[in-house]
């Protein structure tokens, strides 16, 4: 069977982080939504999303297809159910389509299908702050599917353990003279991950391989690194989508972060308000900030955004795609795509410059900044034009 995950309605909730991938790319617990999907089935998968990323992120349609949203989680339950589909049929929940059952190049009419209702809870990524509200559950279900069967590589008698049987080390972990507190969580530790000397973390915490924590860290879950991360300081209840460096002290907490992205030393992020209400962020669907109904939110960034040393970000605020902020004071609590600058005002970042940077970034943990990526960031630049001031 050929299984292809589509973005859904909510691709633009998800904006800024789904300017650069579909929504099926995004990392909640241990492994993208992808990653999930295509462990559970056995199979690779497609994915259906916007023109201009399709390029770098095809289609395969075969004769007989099943289409799964992204936007939900698997579970074991809900992968058999999928998985048993055929023609004319397909899966609700709440009246939200889960999935479906397509010939190729067949006229879909739901009216016609048969229609099951998925009756147990599921977890829907409907909001970027979804992403970290989620995160503890879906990264004790990932810990769960990554490591059945198997056994965690030794754990140097120098590190002080709780709860030694949700802890879990792959091959080549490089870690001394630290403490795993898994009473609260599971722990997951990477390939070829290193976490140095004094660091202390609570789970839930997952970090990909090659990814490092450096001395004295501070760590509190539900807490994700993705592949190639390097975190320091003080980190609660973030993501870090994978690529990216908050590598010295400073505070960053109920949080996404995506690729490419670097918090410069001292940074901090406020994740309340200070009269304790709902914090409100930027919805790129409603244009308008829009109430969370979360007392605890903190900051947004997307792809290849970076800020300088010492930066101040307020509750709530959402950064776009390859943005670099820097200076003293509280800079905007939206701050649009491609934007220089900070407190005392933004312009308009030059394509120009900012290639030249990914490339370099990208080049420094040996990846590569393609036609296909700089394709994308044009895009992005014409399509948010319309924040940045003229």
């Amino acid at each position: 069977m050929n299984y292809i995950l589509f973005d859904g309605e909510y691709r633009d909730n998800l904006l800024p982080l789904t300017f650069t991938k579909p929504v099926a790319d995004l990392r909640i617990g241990i492994l993208t939504i992808r990653e999930k999907w295509e462990k559970h089935l056995g199979f690779t998968t497609t994915t259906v999303t916007e023109e201009y990323l399709s390029d770098k992120f095809p289609m395969v349609e075969m004769e007989e297809n099943i289409m799964i949203n992204a936007s939900f989680l698997p579970t074991l339950s809900l992968v058999e159910m999928v998985s048993k589909l055929k023609a004319s049929e397909a899966i609700y929940k709440s009246g939200e389509l889960i999935a479906f059952f397509a010939k190729e190049q067949e006229e879909i009419d739901f009216e016609t299908f048969h229609k099951y209702e998925y009756a147990e809870d599921l977890i829907q990524i409907k909001h970027s702050w979804d992403l970290f509200s989620n995160n503890g559950v879906a990264l004790e279900a990932d810990f769960d599917l990554i490591t059945e069967g198997r056994e965690s590589a030794p754990i140097p008698e120098t590190i002080h353990c709780m709860n030694k049987e949700r802890i879990f080390l792959e091959p080549d972990v490089d870690i001394e003279i630290a403490v795993l507190n898994a009473n609260k969580g599971a722990i997951y530790i990477g390939k070829n991950a290193e976490v140095q000397e004094g660091s202390m973390i609570r789970g839930p915490f997952a970090m990909g391989a090659y990814s490092v924590v450096k001395m004295g860290t501070k760590v509190y879950g539900p807490t994700t690194l993705g592949p190639k991360c390097k975190i320091g300081g003080e980190v609660n209840n973030a993501i870090l989508s994978g690529y990216c460096s908050k590598g010295h002290d400073g505070y960053l907490g109920n949080a996404v972060i995506g690729e490419w992205c670097n918090i410069g030393a001292d940074s901090n992020n406020s994740n309340l308000k200070n009269n304790y209400a709902n914090v409100k962020v930027w919805g790129y669907a409603e244009e308008r900030f829009v109430d969370t109904g979360l007392q605890f939110c903190g900051l947004i960034m997307a792809d290849h955004s970076k800020c300088g040393i010492n930066t101040m970000f307020n509750t709530g605020t959402v950064v776009g795609v390859s943005s670099n902020i820097y200076g003293s004071n509280f800079p905007r609590n939206f701050i649009p795509s491609f934007s220089w600058g900070g407190a005392a005002g933004l312009k308009t970042y030059s394509l120009v410059k900012a290639f030249e940077t990914m490339d370099l970034v990208m080049r420094r943990k040996n990846e590569e900044f393609t036609a296909e990526d700089q394709k994308i960031m044009e895009h992005i630049f014409e399509v948010s034009s319309k924040y940045r001031s003229k």
